[in-house]
């Protein structure tokens, strides 16, 4: 022990002592939950059986229950619309703002303050605003709407089954397009303006500069932000259960709260434990292929 506590303090092995404490942590809090998650999947498990030491094996039973389940088909369609919409939006809207912003003009750095405002909130606060904000009565959405002639009636898009899950789409669109801006505007702002001024004098306007320049020298950034964008739409809870709770007739429920409906109201945890082990393998998918693709781009 003393010669460990003195080559500590020299300075020798400190590196290792570090990532060795870096990794019990990452085993302890992220790997044996997600190993335990695995475990249960092949497990019968209810609210009786949860606290016990070992459960009743069930094979594949639970996988096959979850994928035959009338429900499923809804929810793999809602989640991949889900998905693919809130990316595609915050990626597109936080781009055109990371673009706007990067223009010098007054008052710059303080609107872009405002934008990532709405970011820093805790999800169910913003579920909870957007949820007056898209009330069918009184909402702020509908009275908008009717004030620019767009609709007759008021549109009930928590309880409609045609705009629920629209309904928190837009949410998350808008509580996740700040977050896309600010990793945006960090690659922009990496870009030498030697680049534009060059292509500028050989004639080049805004749009040939934008896909001659500006998009190839952000590829990198590009994916990492379209990867962490899927991420963090598979992860989102909040707004579902502030907004809609999966309804209604389960119109837009989709995996994540699918997997929590099970496991927490109907206490079926082998199940839920299903749904969260596909949604990993998705999410090391996405991942596996940004981390390849930015090896290769490394190569050239």
């Amino acid at each position: 022990m003393t010669r460990l506590l003195k080559s500590l303090r020299d300075g020798i092995g400190f590196d290792t002592m570090l990532i060795i404490l870096a990794l019990s942590y990452l085993f302890a809090f992220a790997g044996l939950p997600l190993l335990y998650n695995v475990i249960i999947s092949f497990q019968q498990v209810d609210v009786f059986s949860l606290g016990t030491l070992f459960h009743p094996p069930a094979g594949f039973d639970n996988y096959v229950s979850v994928f035959t389940d009338p429900l499923a088909r809804r929810v793999l369609i809602n989640t991949i619309i889900f998905t693919l919409g809130s990316v595609a939006l915050q990626f597109s809207l936080g781009f055109a703002l990371a673009l706007f912003f990067h223009q010098n003009f007054p008052g710059s750095t303080w609107l872009r303050g405002l934008f990532l405002a709405g970011w820093i909130l805790p999800g169910l606060v913003v579920g909870v605003l957007w949820n007056w904000l898209l009330s069918g009565d009184f909402g702020v959405i509908n009275h908008m709407l009717r004030s620019w002639g767009l609709i007759d009636s008021a549109i009930f898009w928590r309880s409609d089954t045609a705009w629920s899950l629209y309904a928190v789409m837009l949410a998350n669109i808008w509580y996740g397009t700040p977050f896309n801006m600010i990793l945006l505007s960090v690659g922009l702002a990496a870009i030498p303006n030697d680049l534009y001024e060059a292509a500028e004098l050989d004639g080049a306007n805004a749009w040939q500069r934008f896909w001659t320049i500006t998009l190839p020298m952000m590829r990198s950034t590009i994916g990492a932000v379209l990867a962490l964008g899927v991420i963090f739409t598979l992860q989102q809870f909040d707004l579902f259960a502030a907004i809609t709770q999966g309804g209604p007739a389960g119109s837009s429920t989709v995996a994540q709260y699918w997997s929590w409906e099970l496991s927490f109201r109907e206490f079926d945890f082998g199940r839920g434990a299903v749904i969260s082990v596909c949604m990993i393998i998705v999410v090391l998918f996405v991942s596996l292929i940004y981390v390849r693709s930015t090896r290769a781009e490394t190569r050239l």
